[in-house]
This record gives structure tokens, C-alpha cells and sequence, in this order.
């Protein structure tokens, strides 16, 4: 497959994943928000109540935050459930502390990009297949 022109971003943390895109318009709060044990959102107030997480390129505007995120991060990091990357145009500093720990306790890399344009971000729909590369702050879409 041909990728476009990568959209430039922000590298929060480090590495390079190709997976599909799992896409938000709403703001994303980890904490009650997902169950570790599927990786499945189960927020029902959310528009992505239902919607597998785990393993996917998690693509929304910014956190809906609280300090439990990290802790939440982490669980799925252990479970092995955590998304493959995560890609929005802010990072609040819970969700980047659970990515970096989430390699520190359980070796597991989550890149993630922010600071793209929201004009950029839309081009990222749901479905399509993504390489977040966090080590060049580059998301590049497959055509």
C-alpha cells in the first residue's frame, strides 16, 4: 500500500507501529473508561463504548483526564491490552506518564504523537490503517 505524506506531530514517547485506526471526536479518559482484562471501551457515554482498543492506533483531541489514567495505562500495558499507539492533537502529562511507564514496568512501547493540526487529525478516519512513527513525530496514512 502507498502511504501520503506523513502529518507532522509532537513525539511524547518513542517507537514505530503500523495498525489500524480506532478514531474519537470526543475527548478519551482512560480511568473506568476501558476494561483491562479485553481492551474493550466500556463507557457507555462514550462514543466508543464497545469498541476494541487493544492493539489499534487510539486517535482523539485530548484527555478527558483524571490521575487514575496512568494507573489505567499501566493495566492494560500489563494485561497486554493497551493500544498500539495513541495520536491527538494534546497530550495531558497522566496519559504520557502511563505510556512511559507502561515500558518501564512492562516493557511495552506505546508511541505517542500529538500537537497535529486538527485540520491533519481529520484526516485520520476510523478503519483506516496508520504508521505512528514517535521517533520521527510522523503519522503516515495508508492509501
Amino acid at each position: 500500500m502507498e502511504e501520503t505524506r506523513p502529518l507532522k506531530g509532537r513525539s511524547i514517547t518513542h517507537g514505530k507501529v503500523t495498525a489500524e485506526a480506532v478514531v474519537s471526536k470526543s475527548a478519551f479518559g482512560f480511568y473506568g473508561a476501558v476494561d483491562p482484562q479485553t481492551g474493550v471501551v466500556c463507557d457507555k457515554r462514550h462514543e466508543l463504548y464497545g469498541r476494541q482498543i487493544a492493539g489499534k492506533v487510539l486517535v482523539f483531541p485530548e484527555g478527558r483526564g483524571s490521575t487514575g489514567g496512568a494507573l489505567y495505562m499501566l493495566e492494560l500495558a500489563r494485561c497486554g491490552t493497551a493500544p498500539a499507539a495513541i495520536v491527538n492533537t494534546v497530550t495531558e502529562p497522566i496519559l504520557a506518564a502511563g505510556a512511559i511507564l507502561a515500558e518501564k514496568f512492562y516493557k511495552t512501547v506505546i508511541p505517542v504523537i500529538d500537537n497535529l493540526d486538527p485540520d491533519a487529525i481529520s484526516e485520520l478516519t476510523d478503519g483506516i490503517r496508520v504508521t505512528v512513527d514517535a521517533d520521527r513525530g510522523e503519522v503516515s496514512v495508508e492509501r
